[in-house]
């Protein structure tokens, strides 16, 4: 059925985890008659077995619902749902999935109130100039209170708290209401049926026989199968194979027209091909001059971690295992490099840690190889001393991700960092724990605003370094639980940085080497040795744990030698029988120190790295 421009509303669903956006998705489909009661189930959007276990939205789905408000006869209206991931990793694809909506359904918990990352999209929203619906989830909960969060969303988006919609997602109640707000305070998409081709990207993923499907909204013009398209970011040039649109499972469709949602394959062989925030216009002499919609821009990976394989016979599949994950997953990227402690493997940027959690995961589901995992760094930029650029004129710069390469000392003339603007949403009680732990970790305060009289929302400019630790678990701990934290990446700022090298037995192992802050770097070095000393094996003489910056030493332990009681068959006799064997096994163990090497077992390095490394953020 084709649905005239007037009577379409494209919408998301803006949310935190767990704050109820699947079940609301659920109760739309089953109210719009969409899914057979017997094939329904919960989460019936999120594909993935790792989304549903855990609650949460990692790739963007679409869904296309015909609805028919109640008193209205003949007049039925498309409504085309976004369903948008909510974490903070995934925020470029969320602005994106914004950017081709006209209207947002804000969703918050009547029970936990507004967090970081629902406040956080919700600007998105308001930057994209949508329609802002607010509703209050589950009141059916007994801990639910209702007029307070009410209020609390009324002062942030403005407005009345009775204007605010009161639902149970779970047992339906409101649901409807929602959908016939949609349909009165949405506007219908802009766009012109008769200007060139052009639609927007939101989403893709990768398909083993038809190669990547791409999701898209048309902006302008129309297509239709058979159409030859262009993609002006990537520059990519295919025929359309298969147009589709997902109610909500995939349904073919003869042509898509202005505001309208839907997938097509063009034989793509690659997600990178087709980028989330691309323009698709049609092919030919005018492509070229067609100008892209706004605010596209390349994934950049902001944290960085090395995978290597326990066992080194594994390091063939992994590679592939990680081609076939890069072709599903466009802002994953890695390049192989290799560490003298574990061997060959790869350093991989992630958009944050929670992706970094996710890929490791499916690496062990989908292809069960066993990995040792370095701790998550970030990127640095390196002003190098010595002559400028010749071309530019400019310091020479360097961006280092891996502490090995970071250049000499004295090669050095200012390390920045990145640094991120991260907003906590705390209960007054604990605004205090927040400040000092925010300041421990070189924090500096831009603003601090009361919400309600119980819930304050705190600013801080944080190095990205120090929150990629174990900021947000120290975050929960200290307030119950009840904090709740969103970031967004700033600008490089110069520090004083270092990088902490461990050397066993005065080698150094380049897998425990971090870059931190100077004054930091005592407390790192001491508990790196501390960890080191309990979890590798003792041998036949002492071994040094040393942790250094350049040629100096900052702290040490030692691992005792096993010692052989060489005097046990000696029952008497004379002392210096008893001393020609102590100084015969002591220099035997002086010649063994000078030739032996020191094996470190791989759980040794899996216990030392996951303990130092983060748990990374849900």
């Amino acid at each position: 059925m084709t649905y005239p421009t007037e009577r379409i509303r494209n919408f998301c669903i803006v949310a935190h985890i767990d704050h109820g956006k699947s079940t609301l998705a659920d109760r739309m489909l089953q109210l719009t008659e969409l899914v057979d009661p017997r094939k329904m189930r919960s989460q019936y959007l999120d594909k993935m077995d790792i989304e549903r276990e855990r609650g949460i939205t990692i790739k963007a789905q679409a869904a296309r619902l015909p609805y028919r408000p109640l008193g209205e006869v003949g007049e039925e209206y498309l409504l085309n749902l976004i369903d948008t991931p909510g974490h903070v990793d995934f925020s470029y694809e969320v602005s994106r999935a914004l950017n081709a909506c006209e209207g947002a359904v804000l969703l918050v918990d009547a029970a936990q109130g507004m967090e970081a990352q629902t406040i956080a999209n919700l600007y998105l929203a308001v930057d994209a100039d949508l329609e802002i619906i607010p509703v209050l989830n589950k009141i059916d909960l007994p801990a639910a209170r209702p007029d307070e969060v009410a209020r609390e969303i009324a002062s942030i988006i403005g407005g009345r708290p009775e204007d605010v919609l009161r639902i149970s997602a779970k047992t339906g109640e409101g649901v409807r209401e929602v959908l016939d707000l949609i349909v009165d305070r949405v506007p219908p998409p802009k766009g012109s049926s008769d200007a060139p081709a052009r639609a927007l990207i939101f989403d893709s993923v990768y398909d083993s026989y038809r190669g990547t499907l791409v999701y898209f909204r048309v902006v302008d013009g129309e297509l239709r199968p058979g159409d030859r398209i262009h993609l002006l970011a990537t520059g990519f040039e295919g025929e359309i194979d298969l147009l589709g649109v997902h109610a909500p499972e995939e349904t073919p469709i003869d042509a898509l027209g202005v505001g309208e949602v839907g997938v097509l394959s063009a034989a793509i062989k690659d997600v990178a091909q087709a980028k989330v925030g691309d323009t698709i216009t049609l092919a030919g002499r005018g492509a070229q001059t067609v100008p892209p919609l706004p605010g596209y821009r390349e994934p950049l990976p902001m944290v960085f971690s090395g995978l290597y394989p326990v066992d080194s016979d594994d390091f063939p599949q992994l590679r592939d295992a990680l081609d076939k994950l890069r072709l599903n997953d466009a802002s994953f990227s890695f390049e192989p490099e290799t560490s003298g402690a574990l061997g060959f493997g790869f350093r991989c940027g992630f958009l944050g840690l929670l992706h970094l959690e996710i890929v490791i995961e499916r690496l062990d589901r989908e292809f069960a190889i066993p990995l040792v995992t370095t701790a998550p760094s970030v990127r640095y930029r390196v002003i190098l001393e010595g002559p400028v650029d010749l071309e530019t004129g400019e310091p020479r710069v360097m961006t280092v991700a891996n502490p090995q390469d970071l250049p000499p000392v004295g090669q050095i003339a200012e390390i920045a960092e990145p640094t991120v603007t991260a907003m906590v949403l705390t209960p007054s009680d604990y605004v205090g724990r927040v400040m000092q732990l925010c300041e421990g970790r070189r924090g500096t305060m831009l603003a601090m605003d009361y919400l309600t009289e119980e819930r304050v929302e705190l600013r801080y400019q944080l190095p990205l370094a120090a929150i990629i630790t174990d900021f947000f678990d120290q975050l929960k701990s200290m307030t119950r639980g009840y904090a709740s934290l969103d970031y967004e990446v700033g600008d490089y700022v110069a520090a004083d940085l270092v990088r902490v090298d461990v050397l066993l037995n005065n080698e150094p192992v380049d897998a425990f080497s971090a870059i931190v802050h100077r004054e930091e770097a005592y407390a790192f070095g001491r508990s790196m040795v501390e960890r080191l000393r309990e979890l590798i094996p003792r041998q036949l003489f002492d071994i040094p744990v040393q942790a250094a910056i350049g040629a100096k030493i900052i702290a040490r332990e030692t691992i005792k030698a096993r010692r052989k009681d060489v005097l046990a068959k000696c029952y008497g006799g004379d002392i210096t029988r008893k001393r020609k064997l102590l100084e015969k096994q002591k220099e035997g163990k002086r010649r063994m120190k000078s030739v032996g090497s020191v094996e470190i077992p791989q759980e040794a390095f899996v216990s030392a790295l996951r303990t130092t490394g983060p748990r990374p953020e849900s």
